[in-house]
C-alpha cells in the first residue's frame, strides 16, 4: 500500500525535487541573463549603470585635464615652508631684471613687473648680501683710516649693527605700512611691499664701495645720491600702488625714510 501510494504522486510535485526545463525555457533564460564579460569593467552600457541612472564613461585625456584645473592652494599655515615655496619660485634672469629696474627711480612701473610673481627671494638675498658687504667694508674703510695696521683690530659689532638695521628695516617699514594702509582702507599687499623695499637696496650694495674712498666730501655725495635713487624709487612705485590723494603723507614718509636709511650707513660704517 505504501509503495504504491508513494509511486503514485507526481515526480515533479516531490519535495527537493528540481522541475525540468524544457528547451523552449532555455532559449528564453539564455537571452534574458546578461552575458558576463571580464574585459570591460564597470560595463559602460546604460543598463549597468549605478542605482541612480548615472551612466559610467571611462576616463578620457579631457576629464584628466579639467582635474589638473582644479584651483589649488600651497598654503599649509604659517609656520610651513611649503606655504612659502610660491614667492621663491624665481630664477636668477627673473631677479637681476628686477634688480635693475630698481636702479632707475623714474620708473613707476615696479608693481605691474611683479604683479604676476612677487617675491621674496630677492628681498632675502639682497639683504643678506647688504649684510655682509656693510660688516666687511665698514671694517675695510677703518682699516685704512688707520696710520698704523697694528692699531686696527677688527669691530663685530658692524655685524651686529648691520643685521638688526637692515632686516629690522627690511622687514618692519614695510610691515607698518601693510597695517597703516588696510587702517585707511587703502590698497595694500604685504607681499608686494617686502618685494619693493627688498629691491630698493639693492643701490646701496654697489655704492658702498664708493664709499671706501677716504675723502669725506665724496662719501656725502655717493650716499646721498645712492639715497636719493633708492628713496625716489619706492616713493614714486608707492604712489601709484595707492593712487590716492589723502595719502600723500606715506608717500613723503617713505622717502625720508630711505634717506635716514642711507645717513644711518654712511655715519656708521663709513664715517
Amino acid at each position: 500500500m505504501e509503495e504504491s501510494y508513494t509511486t503514485g504522486l507526481p515526480a515533479s510535485h516531490l519535495a527537493g525535487s528540481v522541475p525540468a526545463v524544457t528547451a523552449g525555457e532555455k532559449s528564453t533564460t539564455k537571452q534574458d541573463a546578461p552575458l558576463a564579460n571580464m574585459q570591460t569593467f564597470p560595463p559602460n552600457n546604460a543598463g549597468a549603470g549605478s542605482r541612480r541612472g548615472q551612466v559610467y564613461q571611462p576616463v578620457t585625456a579631457q576629464t584628466a585635464e579639467s582635474f589638473d584645473q582644479q584651483p589649488t592652494t600651497n598654503w599649509q599655515g604659517f609656520f610651513s615652508v611649503s606655504s612659502y615655496s610660491q614667492y621663491f619660485n624665481v630664477d636668477t634672469d627673473i631677479v637681476v631684471d628686477r634688480m635693475i629696474s630698481s636702479l632707475n627711480p623714474v620708473r613707476d612701473d615696479f608693481f605691474s613687473k611683479i604683479d604676476a610673481n612677487p617675491d621674496l627671494y630677492g628681498m632675502v638675498w639682497i639683504s643678506t648680501t647688504l649684510v655682509f658687504i656693510l660688516s666687511s667694508l665698514g671694517n675695510l674703510s677703518s682699516y685704512f683710516s688707520v696710520k698704523k695696521a697694528n692699531d686696527w683690530n677688527f669691530d663685530v659689532s658692524y655685524v651686529h649693527s648691520a643685521a638688526w638695521s637692515i632686516y629690522g628695516y627690511v622687514l618692519v617699514v614695510p610691515l607698518g605700512y601693510h597695517f597703516f594702509l588696510q587702517y585707511m582702507r587703502s590698497n595694500t599687499n604685504l607681499v608686494r611691499f617686502w618685494c619693493l623695499w627688498g629691491y630698493s637696496l639693492t643701490i646701496f650694495i654697489m655704492s658702498s664701495f664708493l664709499l671706501l674712498i677716504p675723502v669725506g666730501v665724496l662719501r656725502w655725495m655717493v650716499i646721498i645720491a645712492s639715497g636719493g635713487a633708492s628713496a625716489t624709487f619706492v616713493a614714486l612705485n608707492l604712489k601709484s600702488f595707492i593712487q590716492e590723494n589723502d595719502l600723500s603723507m606715506a608717500v613723503v614718509a617713505a622717502f625720508a625714510l630711505q634717506i635716514a636709511l642711507a645717513v644711518f650707513i654712511k655715519v656708521r660704517f663709513f664715517a
